[in-house]
């Protein structure tokens, strides 16, 4: 048996194997599964910007309380004016000064609503999440059971699947083989294809003069654009 026919025997076997692969990877059970693990993934992080989120409100806060102590403050200088006015001082300032206030008062009012709208849409948010990080965490165990039940089944026949290409690898030039499971595992496939003229019926990219008296005198050669295993 040529290497050529040994390396399709292998392929043969190998595309046994990538269609219970795929049947595994493609089932409900492993979608659910996948679907749910990954919200609880982003759900964490999710927990984790609310929470920064509320230092940032925090912070807020803590700066209307500042602003509004300092206008506090300000306030007291108008709990004598009728005296102040009757020693002589100008009431225009008085006047120009409580603009002053109310201005920064209708600010700081403006400030405060809208801190207290982002602090109620971060609670309903948070308490949205809670409960359906809390419903997902009791669904992932049976999720993850149904998957881990699923994948045992489908498991016995990539196992004796895997029996067989070792087998058949022992019989196959280790260099090619080496190349041959370095293009599975970036999940080409086929691998090994016939020419059809002088071209790769795969990408159609030509062959070298060289390449085709290699593939003429029954070698195995590879396509210089796809890389895949071409024989005559």
């Amino acid at each position: 048996m040529s290497q050529v026919e040994k390396l399709l025997k292998y392929q043969e076997a190998d595309s046994r194997l990538l269609k219970v692969e795929q049947k595994l990877n493609n089932s409900t059970e492993r979608k659910k599964y996948m679907q749910a693990r990954s919200y609880l993934t982003k759900a964490s992080e999710k927990l984790d910007q609310i929470e920064a989120k509320a230092q940032e409100l925090k912070s807020n806060i803590d700066r209307l309380n500042q602003k509004y102590t300092e206008l506090a403050e300000t306030l007291k200088d108008f709990d004598h004016l009728d005296e102040l006015v009757e020693q002589g001082n100008a009431i225009s300032f008085y006047k120009k000064s409580a603009q002053t206030l109310s201005d920064d008062l209708k600010a700081l009012k403006a400030e405060i609503n809208t801190l207290t709208a982002s602090i109620k849409a971060q609670v309903d948010e948070y308490q949205a999440l809670k409960k359906n990080v809390i419903a997902a965490q009791k669904e992932y165990p049976v999720l993850q059971a149904a998957f881990k039940s699923y994948k045992d089944s489908v498991q016995v026949e990539a196992d004796a699947i895997a029996k067989e290409l070792k087998v058949l690898a022992k019989d196959i030039d280790a260099d090619i083989l080496k190349k041959y499971q370095a293009k599975r595992s970036e999940r080409v496939f086929p691998i090994l294809c016939q020419l059809h003229g002088d071209v790769c019926p795969m990408c159609g990219t030509s062959l070298s003069i060289a390449e085709k008296e290699n593939a003429a005198s029954g070698k195995v050669i590879e396509c210089e654009n796809c890389h895949r295993f071409l024989y005559k």
